[in-house]
């Protein structure tokens, strides 16, 4: 968004102002959000909750057994998150329906900038519409892969007994 900003404005100063103001309650939002669906995750070192993070969304198995609880309670925080952005499908249709109106209004009354600007973000808009669901689907199933290597009984190999 910083970067779009820029394009609209012509002023590094706008994208600077947007880069600061919009990630720090972007993260927020997040984490908060993170927080309600994973309340377990507060409890654990940053470290382990690094690494539960990192395999579930790999879809790997987490290298430390006592960690298999977590990447099963993260699995199902992710996808309660899943669930709640579908239940949301209107957003998205209204950013979109609200990036075209403003790329058509840019096209008759604005400056040739902000009608480039405009449609660069409906193509943005149109982008994430197709690349989100997919991008989604691909974690869910990762997601599904780790749970699976997590709630599988451990191993000892030879070596390590």
């Amino acid at each position: 968004m910083a970067f779009v900003g820029f394009l609209e404005s012509g002023a590094w100063s706008a994208a600077v102002v947007i880069l600061l103001v919009l990630t720090p309650l972007y993260g927020v939002r997040v984490a908060r959000s993170m927080g309600r669906v994973w309340p377990a995750g507060a409890g654990l070192d940053p470290a382990d909750r690094a690494a539960v993070v990192r395999a579930t969304r790999r879809g790997e198995s987490v290298r430390d057994p006592r960690l298999a609880p977590d990447v099963a309670r993260y699995a199902e925080a992710l996808r309660v998150t899943a669930e709640q952005d579908r239940l949301r499908w209107w957003v998205p249709a209204l950013v979109a329906a609200v990036a075209l109106a403003l790329a058509g209004y840019d096209t008759v009354a604005g400056t040739t900038r902000e009608a480039l600007v405009s449609w660069l973000v409906v193509v943005l808009v149109v982008v994430e519409l197709t690349w989100g669901p997919r991008r989604r689907n691909r974690l869910l199933a990762r997601v599904q892969r780790a749970e699976a290597a997590a709630r599988a009984p451990r191993r000892h190999d030879a070596a390590g007994g």
